[in-house]
């Protein structure tokens, strides 16, 4: 009669201390798992961010360091490809890695379907091929035609995609949205659909915003403890759009709104890196256009800031 294979509990491997982690702190070596978030929170920002430091065994995001170092096989369903491309581009530069040398490989086909046979044999066929080490998926609701809060349809997907995971080793990073409005509650039971979702990820990373300009990233794991809150903002380095690690004390928005304008726009201008246009400088500070110009003209005329082709940036840093 045949049988399943066995072992004794004390035969079984050990995990070597220094393959538990793809990024450390943020997602285990070979986990599968999810980048939630309500839309616009940045959750393909991260997603490639993670793509760029795994090809390249830089820190994720500056901060996190990549333990598992290896090609990336990337499916971007809501992006074209010139900007996957413009974001791969402007995140290895700010890594300081030669483009042409990123390992980071892009599914260029414009459907991926895990709902249906070929396109899964056509997914294992190209993964087995690279053998990547991380397959991004973005978004979930773009990649099957299912019901995701219906279980028996959610459940098949993810069963494949952990097959992929221990058929090929690759780690899996699926981005998926949470409900809307759904802000209060734990950030795993907040993902849109079926807790099928929720519990399938090994590693799962959660953001959700603080105001307008500061976004909180969370991690869960299922075999090490959760990662303390960490704020990020997006901020611009010079044409490149990138999620940066905050270390200074998040001010409250009461806290922006109580500044002067002048005071508002010298807070933004002091804690960017590059000189910053226009557009972004009104994001950031959160004025009307009118107002924000007003302001600027009479600190270009003090000489406190000083303004060029490419923006404004304070005096004192220039």
């Amino acid at each position: 009669m045949n049988t399943f294979s066995f072992r004794r509990a004390c035969e079984l491997e050990r995990c070597p201390e220094d393959r538990k982690w793809l990024v450390e702190g943020l997602w285990s070596d070979r986990a599968v798992g999810i980048v939630g978030g309500e839309p616009k929170c940045c959750k393909s920002f991260l997603a490639l961010d993670f793509a760029v430091a795994v090809a390249s065994g830089t820190p994720c995001l500056r901060r996190f360091a990549v333990k598992q170092k290896g090609p990336v096989l990337v499916f971007a369903a809501e992006d074209a490809q010139h900007e996957v491309r413009a974001r791969l581009e402007g995140l290895s530069q700010v890594a300081g890695v030669p483009f042409g040398d990123l390992d980071v490989h892009v599914i260029t086909a414009p459907i991926v379907r895990l709902d249906l046979e070929d396109d899964c044999r056509k997914l294992s066929a190209t993964v087995e091929a690279l053998r990547p080490k991380l397959l991004v998926l973005d978004p979930f609701v773009r990649l099957h035609r299912r019901d995701e809060n219906v279980a028996s349809d959610v459940a098949p997907l993810l069963a494949y995609l952990r097959q992929i995971e221990r058929r090929f080793h690759a780690a899996v990073l699926l981005v998926h949205h949470s409900r809307k409005g759904a802000a209060h509650v734990r950030a795993g039971q907040a993902l849109r659909g079926s807790s099928e979702l929720h519990a399938w990820g090994d590693s799962n990373l959660y953001i959700r915003r603080k105001g307008e300009d500061v976004l909180l990233l969370s991690a869960e794991h299922r075999a090490a403890a959760p990662l303390a809150e960490v704020a990020l903002e997006l901020r611009v380095r010079g044409e490149v759009r990138t999620l940066e690690v905050v270390d200074r004390p998040i001010a409250s928005d009461e806290a922006r709104t109580a500044l002067s304008a002048a005071e508002r726009i010298e807070q933004a201008l002091s804690e960017a890196t590059e000189q910053v246009g226009i557009h972004e400088l009104r994001k950031v500070c959160r004025m009307r256009m009118a107002s924000l110009c007003g302001a600027l003209t009479e600190l270009v005329a003090d000489g406190r800031v000083l303004k060029s082709g490419d923006g404004y940036q304070l005096a004192m840093n220039a």
